[in-house]
């Protein structure tokens, strides 16, 4: 019989991938369908047509039927680059109580065990069947969810609970904030700058459209939230940008200036209206500055877009997180999850999972020992409910 490993050491495998979402998630994804197969469960990979290096991976077991409880988790960390790390981040090192890591809070440890759950529910022969779906590319957008739910209901029978395993200290998370962003580049026309008043300048014309967020973020702060807003923190819509690039010398009008315009939206507000009001300043913007020279213009293209996760009016999740985990507190948060998008696809989805979200990204990220046990624990309340 193939060995059966511990969580610890499922984790420790997978963080040893470098899975950075920029590079491949192939070796850590055949490394989990190869496991699986050893102990005779059939798994199954989405590639990315776009991204031949990239795959998702998903599994059923238990009866072959619908209802299952799906584990959800996303393969992908961010970079360590410039990060001063005090340990190897790719090697998990225990201490003071700590497993440290890329990973192992944001969201490898809740991924091994949620492995370990699917090779112990195989042998406890269940008789509500379970479910494995691990992403790509969380970290970039959310955008390597939505094939993936949309090719393993093609493949698998539909699941109807699904625990989206982000660190949230093994509390019952069921809302948070929706989420998009837009690439924009403004396109000028270059003079010296002594005659600015004959060219565009990229960066110049840029500062209006962010201050626009300056003032809507004024605005959205001194508003009254509504009463699903009013949970959140911060309760309103938040209008972003945290990166620039622009110009090329201190005396030429810039030619070219980017950021992104990130928005968190609050359940109960419309993407697609502040979509309509962001593109709206952008043509505003584009008119005046063609008005200067008929060159310039602004380019806009979406770079995500993640749907928020609407607290469930009894829904299934919540309850089973509710009844394994005896957490009866109402918790939401702003951070974006791929719990939104499986909600849209018509599953019941709640976020439940080991560690400190204030981890996520930072250098020497680890995970308590108590919660990455606390995690094991969960997942065996799980395991012997869907075996009674």
């Amino acid at each position: 019989m193939a060995q059966r490993l511990t969580p610890l050491e499922i984790m420790t495998k997978l963080i040893s991938f470098p899975t950075v979402s920029r590079d491949s998630n192939l070796p850590l994804v055949d490394w989990v369908q190869g496991y699986l197969r050893d102990h005779g469960i059939t798994s199954h990979r989405w590639p990315d047509p776009d991204q031949p290096h990239k795959a998702a991976l998903y599994a059923h077991v238990g009866p072959w039927e619908e209802g299952a409880i799906v584990l959800s988790g996303h393969t992908d960390v961010v970079p360590v680059d410039g990060q001063p790390w005090d340990t190897d981040p790719f090697l998990v090192t225990e201490k003071d109580g700590k497993y440290f890591g890329r990973g192992t809070c944001d969201m490898k440890g809740f991924d091994a065990l949620a492995i370990w759950a699917l090779v112990e529910a195989h042998y406890a022969d269940v008789k509500r069947p379970l479910q494995l779906a691990l992403s790509f590319d969380e970290e970039v957008g959310c955008t390597g969810a939505p094939p993936m739910i949309k090719a393993m209901q093609g493949v698998l029978p539909k699941g109807s609970a699904v625990i989206v395993g982000e660190p949230s200290m093994m509390q019952a998370v069921t809302g948070h904030k929706g989420g998009f962003g837009y690439d924009t580049h403004m396109v000028g026309f270059e003079v010296h700058s002594s005659i600015m008043h004959t060219g565009v300048n990229a960066i110049m014309e840029a500062a209006p459209l962010i201050d626009w967020a300056n003032k809507r973020n004024a605005e959205n702060r001194l508003a009254r939230p509504s009463d699903i807003a009013a949970v959140f923190d911060p309760p309103w819509t938040t209008c972003h940008v945290g990166m620039i690039q622009g110009g090329t010398a201190h005396n030429i009008t810039a030619k070219d200036c980017r950021f992104m315009m990130d928005f968190r939206v609050v359940p109960g507000e419309e993407a697609r209206t502040w979509r309509d009001a962001y593109l709206r300043q952008v043509r505003e913007a584009e008119t005046q500055m063609q008005k200067v020279h008929p060159e310039a213009r602004i380019e806009v293209s979406e770079n995500f877009a993640v749907p928020a996760l609407v607290p469930e009016k009894e829904g299934e999740a919540e309850a089973l997180v509710r009844t394994l985990t005896g957490d009866n507190a109402s918790h939401v948060v702003s951070y974006g999850t791929e719990a939104g998008q499986f909600q849209e696809a018509g599953y019941s989805a709640v976020i439940c999972g080991p560690g400190d979200i204030a981890q996520a990204h930072q250098p020497n990220e680890f995970i308590s020992i108590a919660q990455f046990d606390s995690g094991q624990t969960f997942m065996k309340r799980l395991v012997s409910r869907l075996a009674a």
